[in-house]
């Protein structure tokens, strides 16, 4: 446990003064949002509903958040890692893969919370946006979106050999969920076709959970994204430990 602390205190004072991933994690979905108010404040969504646009956009903004951290940060910083040899450094220490792939998937789990608790509050103190479901039903969304895409981030971070092969893979995975998951486009706005592709993302699956948890909205299938999330975590977590490469 001392290993663990002491390992997640030195590489969180270097991501911090890094800053890459406070302004893409932190600074711009709460940037979205503020913009977003300014062009929308209170306006009802489209649809005839009864709740506001910046209601139905929170969970897009966390997606933001989530996928800057789990697609780009995590596995770029391991690589990075791997590659200027400090890995091989680490593997004369007590630090094992699983340790130090902990380490850098809490830190992106502080870095995606910290998005969302900034993006609540100032939603709620300048739009009056507040939650109309049940805190646990959003916190169980948000937590599985989290886990699944920063599992993904892990899994890249583990196997890719360099900078540029994690660099090439995290934009693939990145920029086609970013877009599509409805994090950026209204998932509601695409067509239908392109709806049923997308759906395999597990971002996808993530913000329709945390939005219909967010609005107090029914879900009639969620035990489908449930096990769709749980499989990729479960399933992409194994895959970076085991072929973990140190350098």
């Amino acid at each position: 446990m001392k290993t663990f602390c002491a390992l997640l205190k030195n590489e969180l004072k270097l991501n911090i003064r890094n800053m890459n991933m406070v302004i893409f994690a932190i600074i711009l979905p709460l940037v979205v949002l503020v913009i977003l108010g300014f062009l929308y404040g209170t306006n009802p969504a489209a649809g005839g509903t009864d709740y506001t646009f910046l209601e139905q956009s929170i969970s897009a903004q966390c997606a933001i958040s989530i996928c800057a951290g789990g697609l780009m940060g995590l596995p770029l910083v391991v690589a990075e890692y791997r590659e200027r040899k400090v890995l091989k450094r680490f593997q004369v220490t007590p630090i094992s893969p699983g340790i130090l792939l902990a380490v850098e998937f809490l830190i992106y789990v502080l870095y995606a919370l910290v998005s969302l608790i900034a993006l609540l509050l100032v939603s709620g103190l300048a739009w009056d946006v507040h939650l109309r479901g049940t805190w646990v039903s959003f916190a169980g969304s948000w937590l599985l979106t989290v886990l699944s895409t920063l599992s993904i981030g892990m899994m890249v971070g583990g196997i890719a050999k360099n900078t540029k092969s994690a660099s090439v893979i995290a934009c693939v995975l990145y920029f086609p969920m970013l877009i599509f998951s409805g994090a950026t486009l209204p998932f509601e706005v695409m067509p239908e076709i392109v709806q049923k592709v997308i759906r395999v993302f597990p971002v996808t699956q993530g913000i329709q959970l945390m939005k219909s948890a967010f609005l107090g909205l029914s879900v009639e299938h969620f035990t489908l994204p449930i096990l769709v999330m749980l499989a990729v975590a479960l399933a992409c977590s194994g895959i970076a430990v085991k072929y973990f490469k140190w350098e």
